[in-house]
């Protein structure tokens, strides 16, 4: 294996037995007919049932929605390619001429399927237990940081239930105005419920409905 590759293995700390495993996995498809697209396909799927299986043995108590909601916020390309960068897989990446000219090593979607591609290869390379320690290591400050999965819903949802617990009435949503042109409306929407009222803007009713909630949700609290 070449000197960049056993430094990124170091940065990993994991140490390929099949070295072109890894090199595929960094591999664009504007490089070569045999790229990193199937190995990403597969690294996709064990990233989510890995983080499925962590959050189902750490939040026994949550909801299939909670836990959807929690994976969701830890599978998405964003945090995908700043775990990307955090390793700085860019500069591995090989890439064709083009891509590399217009910058393409730095997109988002390209670092977080190559990081998912390096899952693949890890699970294809030194099995499952091997892929689950990989993620689970990349993810370490990311699930020490999680909310609550209760801080996850939205704020309609958190306002309600916040309602119900203490046995007040439901809050009433009202729109006060529509602004613009059709094509292009904004919204203004109240949310009344028996200790206060909020009133708040947003691109369609259901945003405003939400950020109308959130604040009123604020001023309860």
């Amino acid at each position: 294996m070449n000197p960049p590759l056993s430094r990124l293995c170091a940065t990993l700390d994991y140490g390929f037995q099949q070295p072109a495993l890894l090199e595929e996995a960094l591999t664009h498809r504007s490089v070569s007919a045999r790229n990193n697209e199937r190995l990403e396909f597969l690294g996709d799927a064990l990233l989510n049932l890995i983080i499925a299986e962590y959050l189902f043995q750490q939040y026994p108590g949550a909801s299939e929605g909670e836990m959807s909601r929690l994976r969701a916020s830890l599978v998405k390309g964003e945090t995908l390619a700043e775990l990307a960068r955090g390793l700085k897989l860019g500069d591995w990446l090989r890439m064709g001429p083009g891509e590399l000219k217009s910058g393409s090593f730095r997109r988002e979607s390209i670092l977080s399927d190559t990081l998912e591609a390096i899952f693949a290869a890890v699970y294809l390379d030194g099995g499952f237990v091997a892929c689950r320690d990989l993620i689970l290591r990349l993810y370490r400050d990311w699930l020490a940081g999680l909310v609550s999965a209760s801080e996850l819903k939205d704020p309609k949802t958190r306002l309600q239930e916040h309602l119900q617990a203490h046995q007040q009435p439901l809050p009433i949503y009202n729109v006060l105005e529509i602004r613009g042109e059709p094509h292009l409306q904004s919204f203004v929407v109240e949310c009344v419920t028996a200790a206060v009222r909020a009133v708040a803007l947003g691109s369609s009713r259901r945003k405003a409905e939400q950020e109308a909630a959130r604040q009123a949700l604020e001023q309860i609290r």
